[in-house]
């Protein structure tokens, strides 16, 4: 019957037993709880992140956005003086609806100042490990594993070498289903794909595992690290893949305001280019790292899904009252 919750009453303590957890482990680490706004004048700039827009909700009648993460202003607050914060609340992504996805669904995120990937890497390994105690699971250590060996080890390419022609023969040559709608030249979205069919579904079998050290090109708001020793510029970026699925996204933070102005730009032309609303040229971010956003990482990390893994179950529904049909 649709008034009855998706998940069982144990499955429900056994959540909100791990939100106490999550918040002990945090406060115990010298971070505090922050809340900030649902709605806001400032859309994402993720290309593979659409909001929900509400017209007219603003005071004077314009749209504002249900926020896709919290990280816009959580950052506002590191420009303010906050050294170490983390949030635990609700965030809304349309259109995303599967096993591991609904379009509401519950966020951690937080950020510490003077941290690089790298400690925040750390920091979310004993997080998991925590979590899985508490939930009576076990957490073997985590292993890292650069983007570019992912892709060596579980397709037998070396994509960095490849050309954008030869990335899209590859992944036809492999057999893998193609949405009508890429483009040729799109050599993210030809990455993005091979990625989830080839090698995310390979990742963290035997233990969590770190995907690191992304493409410059797939950055979203990542500091980027310049060529190195003849190694191209890459992402300072990881994802933690535990059993196939992806439970976190984390980064040094860009604090550069001139390049978040040309990534918001070339993405502002995507849209365009789909038909899509262009991006405001100015948002609350930007005004802040214009004051000046102190170096730092922060990490976005899905509770639904960390609890559903703990956990053991099958699906997102398992541990949500109410999915969306039901909502």
């Amino acid at each position: 019957m649709s008034f009855q919750p998706t998940a069982t009453l144990e499955a429900l303590r056994l959540r909100a037993e791990l939100l106490r957890v999550v918040r002990r482990f945090f406060d115990a680490r010298g971070y505090f709880e922050v809340e900030t706004p649902l709605l806001s004048r400032d859309a994402v700039v993720d290309p593979h992140l659409e909001c929900f827009e509400v017209p007219g909700g603003g005071l004077s009648g314009e749209s504002l956005y249900l926020q896709t993460s919290p990280e816009f202003c959580m950052k506002r607050l590191l420009a303010a003086g906050a050294t170490a914060i983390y949030q635990l609340g609700k965030v809304f992504r349309k259109g995303e609806r599967g096993s591991r996805h609904n379009p509401e669904f519950t966020m951690l995120e937080w950020y510490r100042v003077g941290d690089t990937y790298l400690e925040q890497m750390t920091l979310v390994e004993a997080l998991v490990a925590t979590v899985f105690a508490a939930a009576g699971a076990a957490s073997l250590p985590a292993t890292r594993v650069t983007y570019r060996d992912a892709f060596i080890r579980h397709t037998g390419l070396d994509v960095v070498t490849l050309s954008t022609a030869e990335l899209v023969e590859a992944v036809r040559g492999l057999g893998i289903t193609t949405p009508e709608t890429m483009s040729a030249d799109d050599r993210d979205g030809w990455l993005n794909l091979l990625l989830g069919e080839r090698v995310e579904p390979r990742l963290g079998r035997t233990g969590p595992e770190f995907l690191c050290d992304y493409p410059a090109s797939q950055a979203a708001i990542a500091r980027v690290r310049p060529t190195q020793g003849g190694q191209p510029a890459v992402a300072e970026r990881f994802e933690l893949y535990v059993n196939g699925i992806e439970l976190c996204n984390g980064y040094t933070e860009l604090t550069d305001p001139e390049e978040l102005r040309r990534r918001m730009q070339v993405e502002s032309a995507r849209r365009v280019g789909e038909g899509l609303p262009p991006l405001a040229p100015q948002n609350r971010l930007l005004e802040a790292m214009e004051r000046g956003l102190p170096d730092s990482a922060g990490v976005a990390l899905g509770f639904d899904r960390l609890v559903m893994v703990a956990g053991g179950f099958g699906s997102l529904d398992e541990v949500l009252a109410f999915p969306i049909e039901r909502a």
